[in-house]
């Protein structure tokens, strides 16, 4: 079973990066010399996408821009441009507009007819995963088919205090990384923790999502995916994956920075970078 259509919610805001957000989208802000939804985009497609759709609002025409043709750089020939010419090859992008923010399940069901009856990775736009030689994507449609094709909620373990901002999973017995979700809880209060193990930003989605979504209730004036994942757990059931790989938080300033500091580290001047930051923390 072959997953190769990919969904990228990127509608939010971003307004606790105000003011620069006004102007520039938060997914086009730069990690190092890229925006951060060109990496989410390069995993999609190195994990196999040949189709990506990416749901934005208004205001947000720099993503089409980037990813679309420009003829004045297009005839630039210039080695920073090779990359993403090379991914703009390689895949065919889509946009959905979500004229309502009303929850990450009201994005995905924008995503029903680009689906088109088959599975869908949804890779949420605040969160940048690195693990180049096993794209957490790729991690996740394999669980999918190992499955059966059953609902891929990509986890990691969060300490407590960091596991309260997430979808927190409760389990049957971890084989492989793969496990059977009991149940999924919301950013529960740190007392009623299920586990440390919490859902962060990565699905494997079957058709069958679709229906669920559309009959999921509003929970404070969203439709939320979690609580669509939760009405399946007895019908078709759902799987928590525990994928490897480090996760920023680039929906959070510091987790930016964090991404912006490690990617500047791993970058051809690293070398300078790292020197630098030795200097720098000599003086702190």
């Amino acid at each position: 079973m072959s997953v190769k259509k990919s969904v990228i919610p990127a509608a939010g805001l971003g307004t606790r990066f105000l003011p620069s957000t006004k102007a520039v989208p938060k997914e086009m802000m730069t990690i190092v010399d890229k925006p951060t939804l060109h990496y989410i985009v390069e995993e999609a497609i190195l994990s196999g996408a040949e189709e990506i759709l990416i749901i934005v609002n208004e205001g947000k025409e720099a993503i089409n821009r980037y990813f679309g043709p420009n003829k004045v750089y297009d005839a630039l020939k210039k080695p920073a441009l090779d990359e993403l010419n090379d991914l703009l090859s390689r895949v065919k992008f889509h946009y959905a507009t979500q004229h309502v923010l009303d929850g990450n399940g009201s994005a995905i069901l924008l995503a029903k007819e680009f689906s088109n009856g088959d599975p869908i990775a949804v890779l949420f736009g605040d969160d940048i995963m690195y693990s180049p030689d096993y794209p957490v994507t790729k991690q996740l449609i394999d669980a999918f088919d190992r499955t059966g094709g059953k609902t891929i909620v990509g986890c990691q373990r969060r300490e407590p205090i960091e596991a309260i901002k997430y979808g927190v999973i409760s389990y049957d017995k971890m084989e492989d990384g793969l496990a059977k979700i009991k149940d999924i809880v919301e950013k529960p209060p740190i007392e009623e923790l299920p586990s440390d193990l919490c859902s962060l930003g990565r699905f494997v989605l079957p058709y069958s999502m679709f229906d669920t979504l559309a009959h999921t209730p509003y929970d404070r004036g969203e439709i939320i995916l979690a609580n669509a994942i939760r009405s399946i757990l007895k019908t078709e059931g759902a799987f928590a994956y525990e994928f490897k790989g480090i996760r920023y938080d680039i929906g959070d300033k510091f987790g930016f920075l964090q991404a912006n500091v490690e990617f500047a580290l791993r970058a051809p001047f690293g070398d300078k970078v790292r020197a630098y930051l030795k200097d720098l923390s000599a003086k702190l």
